[in-house]
């Protein structure tokens, strides 16, 4: 029994070794990326070539996946360490989408030719209390996540209320929710992609259920792709 409680302390120890560690990882690797971002900017003006503007859009995409990756880390551990607070405010469901859309199609710019991002809001206007970058945070991972998987085709962005709830939906014509991954799909690192860490559908789903809300996915029925969704509760 002796053994049994020093074996427990032990490994409690041990996972507040790894988390403290993670989370100075993080920070570490968030420090140089700001000013990495900030000198490619600079660089535009200095740079003529459309070969050197390529070469720093090569560096500025990376930097910002890295920025992406530390964000995301960080945001595990203050999960997992229960300090993640939200700043709930009421606002406009339907500008948030709008304005979230609209900054990811600005980012993609020409790299996406063969994708059609389609919005379908609500004719009415939706208000919501919640924190509204860790909404527009979810909006964004579910978007990339199905620009991610989904080569050509269509990623609609549905938006409904239904009883006291608002719903949205991320409807994509993609490759599909792998079977092996449904059972452990919102949980860390549950990934198929070879350029995503399954971080970012752990992290919307604690976002959402902070909120009250639910968040759930499946493989469309007679087509193509996946829908992912969430609701939350109407002010």
């Amino acid at each position: 029994m002796a053994q049994l409680k020093e074996a427990n302390e032990q490994l409690k120890v041990h996972d507040k070794m790894q988390k403290e560690f993670i989370n100075v990882a993080a920070h570490e690797l968030r420090t140089p990326i700001q000013p990495i971002l900030s000198l490619a900017d600079a660089l535009r003006s200095d740079v003529t070539t459309t070969e050197g503007q390529e070469i720093l859009d090569i560096v500025v995409r990376n930097a910002e996946r890295l920025q992406r990756l530390a964000e995301d880390i960080l945001d595990v551990t203050r999960i997992e360490s229960q300090s993640f607070l939200l700043n709930k405010e009421g606002f406009c469901l339907n500008e948030l989408l709008s304005d979230t859309i609209g900054g990811i199609k600005n980012g993609i710019g020409d790299r996406i030719h063969d994708i059609n991002l389609v919005f379908r809001p609500e004719v009415e206007k939706v208000f919501v209390k919640a924190d509204n970058s860790r909404i527009a945070q979810v909006i964004s991972n579910l978007i990339n996540n199905a620009l991610r998987f989904t080569r050509s085709g269509i990623v609609s962005i549905i938006m409904e209320t239904k009883g006291g709830n608002i719903i949205v939906s991320v409807k994509d014509t993609g490759s599909g929710i792998d079977p092996a991954i449904v059972p452990r799909l919102f949980t860390k690192f549950a990934t198929k992609s070879i350029t995503g860490t399954g971080l970012g559908l752990f992290i919307s789903k604690s976002i959402i259920e902070a909120h009250g809300g639910k968040i759930w996915a499946e493989n469309n029925l007679n087509e193509n792709g996946a829908t992912f969704t969430f609701s939350l509760p109407l002010v």
